[in-house]
């Protein structure tokens, strides 16, 4: 990672121009990439266009391409589709539309293009990157421009930033709209199944993905799917009668639907497409079940672009500027992506050419190289969906058994590790039981084994159907220890927040005066307060950051056609900013204050000035986020009525404190999948911990690696112990140490037109994209 001055970039990007512009199929979180390049370019000193209609707009020039300023993209972040536009150009496709395209960039000055597009809009970006000085010369013989400007403007830098909701470019971890297009397709499915559970229908859903399985397959991850169709691994021949054998059996064990989902491009082994309707007809046909097909379709590029979608294109955006700066004419074209929750530059035509690969070996039908060439992110949901999906009797019984609690809140996503864990656990011949009530629970005896079918449909699920409370082990210790002996428990699966964290630590302190201690211990981190050490992501952190954004963004709203006014917005966490910081990018909020970054009062009036600066000019509606724990003095209410006495005769304020809204509702996507996936990794861990600590009869487990908390830092995941962690945790503020999230905090500012003094911007760095990167990436 490279670091530089963003003062010094001001100096870098005077005299410069950059263009923008969207191009190929719209995708959500497209306006936030707009709005973060344009803001960026500006921030630095550069001249930043727009050009309306995609490649299009570029060959026809004219009005198409216009001068941006700081309002021309304001309030706009919220919004799905792109408002520049985006066309299917056939002109560009030419040598004469791409010499039109170079003379209405050398005309204004541009040589710096920012591209947001999919694989053959950035394809074109480049061929056109390469003629550029052959198009000049040819310009300057056709007397249109001079030679002192063919000169002048020697090279042409681009930059792409993919925006497919498929999720179909190699190299990158999360393309520009999946994450909404997810979010669409799991409102319907929600929505479909309270209607088929209550006549007892099948329904074959089909959602986007002509060449890429992307969507179905992790919305039948993220939904629990009977059956499922993918262009990338399509069934073996016999298929029919294996469904319908399997969608037979669900009903028969007292599922009152089936779901199938299938990608739009499915095909049998033999490259034949399989059609929703033939689907459809095939079950009614063989069982007899009233069967309904619903085509999502466009309904998956529609709507407002979720949060992640939202901070990965202003991310994305905003080093996509700075890869431009930093441009010269021997860098390859590249592409601005995702690792983890860092950004990297992938060289564009190695994507390419990968993305390539992929279809090659599905028209070849080489169907399990095109799964390894997806990615190992692709790999590990496809074999982590064929895990849970149906019940394979255990080979044998393994004499092991496992206990799994909810402990602190409730966070969206807790059922869907309960769920996984459970199904791995039998699936490994483990006793499983379940704990109502967390600790408390445990201590009071409200245990009971569980067996597959229990837990079905609770992926969708909010809250925890298991019960939680935040009471810690200590309180009941003997009584724990008393039925950790009873039910003969040799592993506890804790999935909670920052209150499982010290359970756990608590109960492996205990263990050199407990022998019944000594046993596998894994926590989940489940909070939405993401504030457990040892991960990046907490599980429900995704959809509360939704649900604040989703309520930010009608409180804007509301003020719609009034006079100017400014929203002071409290959210939860504790003393964790990470809620107020990310929902704070995500609706373009003015200022976030967390604890973790102290403020004072000289700091509010300098923000209550900034913001009345900006309420001078045609902005309508100002959003300040505040953590429910910033500052003791400093509440909601007095910053309220500090911006209300300022703003006085400028702009009028008003309170709200979300609140438990923050908490509740359906799991998004990304926290059903994470969930799924880390219920799984956990149970395997467990497995392995226990097979190695089993002597002489039975389990023994002291050493620290056996008390772990499960985490994901950047893409890798990782078993911490517990207590190696305590060093890392600030236990009277319930948070980590260090938090990598710390580093958006530039972005939000600069976005906001702060004029702050940027010490350090940490940069990406070029990644190279083959297939050993693909093979070895963890993608998690």
């Amino acid at each position: 990672m490279a670091s530089v001055d963003l003062e010094k970039l001001r100096m870098t990007g005077a005299g410069r121009s950059i263009a923008v512009l969207t191009s190929g199929g719209d995708a959500q979180g497209m306006n936030a990439a707009v709005r973060a390049v344009t803001r960026m370019g500006i921030y630095v000193g550069a001249k930043v266009y727009l050009i309306y209609e995609g490649y299009q707009g570029l060959v026809d020039g004219g009005d198409n391409i216009k001068l941006a300023n700081w309002l021309s993209i304001s309030n706009i972040i919220q919004l799905g589709g792109t408002i520049i536009g985006s066309a299917r150009c056939k002109a560009f496709t030419t040598r004469e539309g791409r010499l039109s395209a170079a003379y209405n960039l050398v005309q204004r000055g541009i040589t710096n293009l920012c591209v947001c597009g999919g694989d053959g809009s950035l394809t074109g970006a480049n061929i056109f990157r390469t003629e550029w000085s052959g198009l000049l010369a040819e310009l300057v013989e056709a007397g249109k421009i001079t030679e002192a400007l063919s000169q002048q403007y020697t090279h042409l830098n681009i930059v792409g930033l993919v925006g497919s909701i498929d999720n179909d470019f190699c190299g990158t971890d999360m393309t520009i709209g999946a994450d909404s297009a997810l979010h669409r397709i799991m409102e319907v499915i929600d929505a479909i199944t309270t209607t088929a559970q209550s006549h007892q229908r099948t329904f074959v859903l089909e959602v986007m993905g002509r060449h890429c399985g992307y969507l179905a397959l992790v919305s039948a991850l993220a939904s629990g799917a009977d059956w499922l169709f993918i262009p990338e691994s399509p069934a073996a021949d016999g298929w029919e009668d294996r469904m319908c054998e399997r969608l037979g059996e669900t009903r028969s064990k007292g599922s009152r639907l089936n779901t199938v989902i299938m990608a739009e491009g499915a095909i049998d082994r033999h490259g034949k497409p399989i059609s929703s309707n033939y689907v459809k007809e095939l079950v009614v046909k063989r069982l007899g079940f009233d069967t309904r097909v619903t085509v999502l379709g466009h309904v998956q590029r529609g709507g407002t672009p979720s949060a992640f979608d939202r901070v990965l294109s202003s991310k994305m955006g905003m080093e996509a500027v700075l890869a431009l700066l930093e441009a010269t004419p021997e860098t390859p074209a590249c592409v601005v992506s995702l690792s983890g929750n860092h950004a990297v530059r992938l060289p564009l035509m190695e994507c390419v050419q990968m993305t390539k690969e992929v279809q090659k070996a599905m028209n070849e039908l080489r169907f399990d190289e095109a799964i390894q060439l997806r990615g190992k992110s692709f790999e590990n949901n496809w074999n982590t969906y064929k895990l849970l999906a149906h019940q394979k009797p255990s080979q044998s019984k393994s004499n092991f058994s496992l206990a799994i609690l909810n402990v602190g809140a409730p966070a969206a996503g807790m059922n869907a590790a309960v769920r996984s864990a459970v199904r791995v656990g039998l699936s490994q011949g483990h006793k499983v039981y379940t704990v109502n009530d967390g600790f408390e629970g445990l201590a009071k005896g409200a245990i009971n084994e569980i067996h597959w079918r229990e837990v079905g449909g609770w992926t969708g699920q909010g809250g925890s159907l298991l019960g939680t409370k935040r009471t810690r082990p200590t309180t009941y210790l003997d009584k724990i220890v008393e039925n950790i002996r009873k039910y003969n428990i040799q592993a506890l699966l804790v999935i909670g927040g920052f209150e499982a964290y010290e359970g756990v630590l608590q109960l492996v302190e205990a263990r050199g005066h407990y022998d019944e201690l000594c046993i596998v211990m894994c926590v989940i981190p489940a909070t939405i307060s993401n504030n457990v050490p040892g991960t990046d992501f907490s599980l429900g952190s995704d959809t509360a950051v939704n649900a604040a954004m989703e309520s930010c963004d009608k409180i804007k709203q509301s003020a719609s056609g009034t006079k100017r006014r400014v929203f002071i917005v409290e959210t939860m966490g504790g003393f964790c900013g990470y809620l107020a910081t990310t929902a704070g990018i995500a609706v373009g909020a003015d200022a976030a204050y967390i604890f973790e970054e102290p403020f004072n009062i000289h700091d509010l009036k300098a923000n209550v000035e900034h913001l009345t600066d900006k309420m001078k000019t045609d902005i309508q509606r100002g959003l300040v986020l505040r953590n429910e724990k910033c500052h003791h003095h400093y509440t909601t209410e007095f910053i309220h009525n500090l911006y209300s006495a300022e703003g006085k005769d400028i702009f009028d304020s008003r309170m709200n404190i979300l609140g438990h809204l923050q908490q509740g509702g359906s799991p998004t996507p990304f926290d059903r999948n994470y969930g799924t996936k880390l219920g799984v990794k956990a149970v395997l861990w467990i497995t392995d911990k226990l097979k190695e600590t089993y002597r002489q009869g039975r389990v023994f487990a002291n050493a620290p690696e056996t008390a772990c908390v499960v985490g994901m830092r950047r893409k890798v995941l990782s078993f911490n112990p517990v207590t190696e962690l305590k060093e890392h945790t600030d236990f009277e503020h319930r948070m980590p140490k260090e938090q990598w999230w710390l580093n958006l905090r530039p972005m939000l500012k600069m976005l906001a037109k702060y004029p702050t003094n940027f010490k350090e911007y940490v940069t990406g760095e070029i990644e190279h994209v083959t297939r050993r990167s693909l093979s070895i990436e963890t993608g998690f």
